[in-house]
């Protein structure tokens, strides 16, 4: 029975692998003057971290998220660092466990990616203390990367939070 343990750490460590299927952005724009290898390489990082919002599964942000990353724009009670986003997910996903995140629109220059995002689902668990009655969840976010080394460095974000605390009962519409 110790071995059902040790294989189950093994597999939360194991990194997401090239061959996963990533999300897809509905638009892209590309600064044509990017060396081909810097634009895919930055849309890869990008696309893992879009992937890690669509489906909460932390291996996609450990391998888009550089070790020193830094959020720019970090939220007040946040960590800081890849712990900070990790966690965010996991309290968005305890209220609205069917979250989604739409890939709408990336843009690629210079060492900056800047991604469009549309979240979907329905609050059918907790947000605090207020239990969801499943209704939908819909807002927008938009993110700007800083991209080194293959990995999303810095990022600033912008979140529709007045929408979705609307959405979620939290603040009257």
């Amino acid at each position: 029975m110790k071995s059902i343990p040790i294989l189950a750490a093994m597999l939360v460590a194991l990194p997401a692998s090239a061959d996963e299927p990533l999300v897809s952005a509905r638009q892209v724009i590309v600064d044509p003057s990017l060396p081909p290898a810097r634009r895919d390489a930055d849309m890869q990082a990008a696309r893992r971290y879009a992937t890690f919002w669509h489906t909460g599964d932390e291996r996609f942000a450990r391998a888009a998220l550089a070790a020193d990353f830094t959020d720019r724009t970090l939220p007040p009670g946040r960590a800081q660092g890849v712990p900070g986003p990790l966690a965010a997910s996991k309290f968005v996903r305890t209220a609205i466990p069917d979250l989604q995140a739409d890939l709408r629109q990336m843009i690629v220059a210079g060492d900056r990616v800047t991604v469009h995002y549309r979240f979907h689902g329905h609050f059918t668990g907790r947000w605090g203390t207020t239990q969801g009655q499943g209704q939908a969840v819909d807002f927008i976010a938009t993110d700007i990367y800083r991209i080194a080394d293959g990995k999303i460095a810095d990022n600033w974000h912008i979140e529709d939070n007045l929408t979705l605390m609307q959405q979620l009962g939290l603040v009257a519409r």
